[in-house]
């Protein structure tokens, strides 16, 4: 890329990206949905500067260093179609700063709403003890540790590599005092253990689905999305357990995405309440502690 002797703004810079990313056909779909915004991220991130600048800042000129960074990061995010939030190193979820790094999925989950709203009406009273499974960066869990100033919050993960980027995010964000991190394939790292609410954004990408993906996400980690032919090889054993880990009137909550086909054709006999999203986004369900324990035997008979 030979572009120093004619961009010199961020302005000019934001305005290249989109041009390029347009014609280079990218994919959106990692906190951002359109080259703008994915532009406009990239841009000021790997600059440290702050999404809200004054318009006015867009046309200072850059230092011949800025400009050849700037110049590397749009050549990977071009040519080798990385992702911009592992190009800035940087994602944001409910509205808070993750760290993110290819150990670990990048925050995008409907889910977020949920936390934001506080899980309302579902939740009687605020929960006291809080599991994010497969929590990868940890941003489902601090969040909620945001919402609920009170609970206690555990992220468990099975990829020792996501956990410290987990570990990373509790610093981060000061809450270590009461969130900290597990490993384990499942339920196994938290043998007795029981919550109030279970939230997880497990792998769900069935086989079909996974070889159609952009090739943004083959940067990501696929022990993170793809989970079998129907994607829910996990959520098959979450299912079978989840009432011996909730408490008497606790909540599962768990995203599926597309492979809410294969559940509703696996479990015909359940009644998940499949929720709906303001912002987009689909394939998340709830069910309520009793509902688990209802239908234990049929899930332990599906694994």
């Amino acid at each position: 890329m030979t572009t120093s002797s004619r961009l010199r703004t961020l302005r000019d810079h934001i305005r290249w990206a989109v041009s390029r990313f347009h014609g280079e056909d990218l994919y959106f779909g990692h906190g951002t949905d359109n080259a703008w915004d994915d532009a406009r991220q990239l841009v000021l991130g790997a600059l440290h500067l702050p999404w809200e600048i004054a318009d006015s800042y867009l046309d200072c000129n850059l230092e011949e260093e800025e400009i050849a960074h700037l110049q590397r990061l749009l050549h990977r995010r071009i040519h080798e179609r990385v992702p911009t939030p592992y190009l800035i190193g940087e994602a944001w979820f409910c509205g808070m700063s993750f760290i993110v790094d290819e150990r670990v999925l990048i925050p995008r989950s409907p889910i977020g709403e949920l936390i934001e709203n506080r899980f309302e009406p579902w939740l009687a009273q605020p929960p006291a003890r809080i599991l994010d499974l497969c929590t990868g960066s940890g941003c489902i869990g601090i969040a909620c540790a945001y919402e609920f100033q009170d609970a206690e919050v555990v992220l468990g993960d099975l990829s020792f590599e996501a956990l410290e980027v987990a570990n990373q995010n509790i610093e981060r964000h000061g809450v270590d005092e009461r969130v900290y991190a597990v490993q384990g394939d499942g339920f196994d790292g938290l043998p007795g253990q029981r919550f109030d609410l279970i939230v997880s954004n497990p792998p769900y990408v069935d086989a079909e689905d996974f070889a159609d993906m952009p090739d943004e996400y083959q940067h990501e980690p696929e022990l993170g999305l793809a989970c079998g032919d129907d994607g829910l090889n996990l959520v098959r054993r979450m299912l079978a357990e989840a009432a011996d880990h909730l408490t008497e009137k606790g909540l599962l909550i768990v995203e599926v995405g597309n492979s809410q086909v294969h559940v509703e054709a696996l479990y015909p006999e359940v009644d998940f309440a499949w929720l709906d999203f303001q912002r987009g986004g689909h394939g998340v369900f709830m069910l309520t502690a009793e509902q688990c324990r209802q239908h234990q035997a049929v899930f332990a008979a599906k694994v």
